[in-house]
């Protein structure tokens, strides 16, 4: 038996359903509100407990979620009985990897979304198993591939050693850990001179061109410079087209039903993998053409003359992606955009940047912190800490007065971004519209 303590979490959904898959028996234990992420469990039929420490059973193979320590009964009781074999997270993923061609997916911004694309360009090339940081995981036994998001927080990811790496950009985050960008930055050679074969880089970065290599690299983006280039770009609302040059020769003509110039870079990264792995252009094309996206990121609802995005962004730069790509999408609705920050030191950090990134939307509003967000030692902010430098925007709670308020827009686009459960406040929204 395979036990996860905090199998909600999105890293951790995704191992257990991958565990599961391949044949083996799987449970694991939760806070009981419900996540999303829980959904991709309950269709496999794995039990999920609340935490209570007579869960751990002797034989167990207790794998432990990286939010979780000895404070915790389960871990606490896992870690004191002789008969448990316990595990991290990422020790255990990095096992894992270790059997397969792995391709790891890094960067700031775009981890899941390159992901869920690679493994959609991969799947019917040969057998692949993916973990996707949305809660998705697929495994095939006997796989060839194994695609992963492997996330910078806390260095987790320097426990990965794949076969290949893309690292999309580098973006200061996760504040709450990384003290400076110079630690960041070197966080992310670490890990790029891990990589057993080829690390794929965003050559058009500002850190990534001139981190220290020992690896083979390949450089991908939109200047001369780099070995995979984009060439032709058309980025509207029919989405985007370009031909991709690959060490100055013409690889292939690209139309994807993406927006954005975040998706062409994206789909460079993984454009890259398929040349690595002897793909020809048109298989690419095909392939890539019926990419649909990924769960919380730019998922669409369109209800009567208006459109609900619901986005995982909680990155000042990832809002202010979001927000592009719907003006190329939409060009003829104005924007209602919804913010909710997750992380107080990130809100405290990037203030100023969260209200420039929301000072592109005709009509921003922030939502406050949520109830449950983690207090993170001396830090006291609300999000008036944001809204000061947007004196615009309206500041909101998710409760009725909030969808009223906003339901007097129409013939618009509601984005609602945040890393929490914003989407319960976007279903309030299209409920309240659908019957007013």
């Amino acid at each position: 038996m395979y036990y996860f303590i905090g199998i909600k979490g999105s890293g951790m959904a995704s191992l257990a359903t991958i565990l599961y898959d391949l044949g083996h028996e799987v449970a694991g234990s939760d806070i009981d509100k419900y996540i999303f992420i829980e959904d991709e469990l309950k269709k496999r039929d794995i039990p999920i407990y609340s935490f209570n420490k007579n869960n751990i059973k002797d034989g167990y193979d207790v794998i432990i979620g990286n939010a979780f320590d000895e404070s915790n009964e389960e871990v606490k009781e896992a870690l004191a009985n002789p008969n448990v074999k316990t595990h991290t997270y990422y020790d255990f993923l990095a096992q894992l990897l270790d059997k397969y061609v792995s391709i790891g997916i890094a960067g700031t911004h775009g981890k899941t979304t390159t992901t869920g694309m690679a493994y959609h360009l991969f799947k019917d090339y040969n057998k692949t198993s993916v973990l996707i940081g949305d809660g998705t995981g697929h495994a095939v036994k006997d796989s060839h591939y194994f695609i992963a998001e492997t996330c910078e927080y806390q260095d987790h990811f320097l426990h990965y050693q794949p076969t290949y790496a893309v690292i999309n950009n580098i973006e200061m985050d996760h504040v709450d850990y990384f003290r400076s960008i110079e630690q960041y930055v070197q966080s992310f050679e670490q890990f790029a001179n891990q990589v057993k074969d080829t690390v794929v880089v965003w050559g058009d970065d500002p850190h990534l061109p001139h981190l220290n290599y020992t690896k083979r690299v390949l450089k991908f983006g939109i200047s001369d410079k780099n070995d995979v280039i984009a060439k032709n770009i058309i980025n509207n609302d029919h989405g985007l087209s370009f031909d991709v040059y690959i060490h100055g020769d013409l690889f292939g003509h690209f139309a994807l039903p993406f927006y954005g110039m975040h998706m062409l870079y994206d789909s460079l990264a993984v454009i890259t993998l398929g040349y690595l792995e002897n793909m020809d252009a048109d298989y690419i094309q095909k392939r890539l053409s019926t990419f649909d996206g990924v769960k919380r990121r730019y998922t669409v609802q369109e209800v009567g003359n208006n459109v609900y995005v619901d986005d995982y962004a909680h990155h000042p730069t990832a809002i202010k992606y979001v927000i592009e790509a719907t003006r190329s999408r939409y060009p003829g609705k104005e924007i209602v955009a919804i913010f909710q920050p997750d992380r107080f030191s990130r809100g405290l950090r990037f203030a100023k940047e969260f209200a420039e990134s929301m000072n592109l939307a005709d009509y921003p509003f922030l939502v406050h912190f949520p109830e449950n967000a983690k207090k993170e030692a001396g830090i006291d902010i609300d999000i008036h800490e944001i809204g000061q430098y947007l004196p615009r925007a309206i500041v909101i709670h998710e409760d009725e007065d909030a969808v009223k308020l906003l339901a007097e827009h129409d013939d618009v686009v509601f984005l609602f971004m945040s890393s929490k459960d914003i989407y319960k406040f976007e279903d309030m929204l299209i409920d309240y519209k659908s019957t007013h």
